[in-house]
């Protein structure tokens, strides 16, 4: 009977104390650049139908406005995956997020239903995106990714300490 409650307890404190945040961030930055870089894809494949009427912004043609958005979900997507730039790489989405909430929740594309997560709720998806993508913002890209690998290698170029440099990371 012992051994089974010292085992619980251990779990317990396992599955409770100790944090993976570094994992955490990580899945977060797959599952949010996979999730984004799916809607460049569709915008890729149905280019010819999307650019006749693709929302557009700053007096900018349709086809531009599309262009831009494809970019934006294709590399900031890959950006985000790979953990280079990514609090830079986070800011282009956010803003085109916000720019698809307004749009969809104006009624002013065309094409709603292949942005919200079905026709009753045309505006959580964008605004899902805006929420992990502000926490990628703030939390960072964690040590499993190719700016903790660079910021590593320019500490260490100039000769300093990582620990005093790196705030926890």
């Amino acid at each position: 009977m012992k051994n089974i409650a010292d085992f619980f307890a251990r779990m317990f404190l396992r599955f409770t104390g100790y944090t993976y945040s570094n994992m955490a961030r990580l899945f977060m930055r797959l599952f949010v650049g996979i999730m984004f870089m799916q809607f460049g894809i569709r915008h890729l494949v149905n280019f010819s139908e999307l650019s006749v009427d693709f929302p557009t912004i700053f007096s900018l043609s349709h086809e531009t406005c599309l262009v831009i958005m494809i970019i934006i979900e294709l590399l900031c997507s890959l950006l985000i995956m790979i953990g280079f730039l990514t609090r830079l790489a986070t800011i282009p989405p956010i803003l085109s997020m916000i720019a698809a909430e307004y749009y969809i929740v104006h009624d002013l594309l065309p094409h709603s239903s292949l942005y919200g997560l079905d026709s009753t709720q045309p505006g959580y998806l964008p605004i899902m995106f805006i929420g992990i993508y502000l926490f990628i913002l703030l939390a960072g890209p964690g040590k499993i990714s190719l700016d903790y690998f660079i910021s590593i290698f320019i500490i260490g170029r100039q000769g300093r300490d990582e620990k005093e440099e790196l705030e926890e990371v």
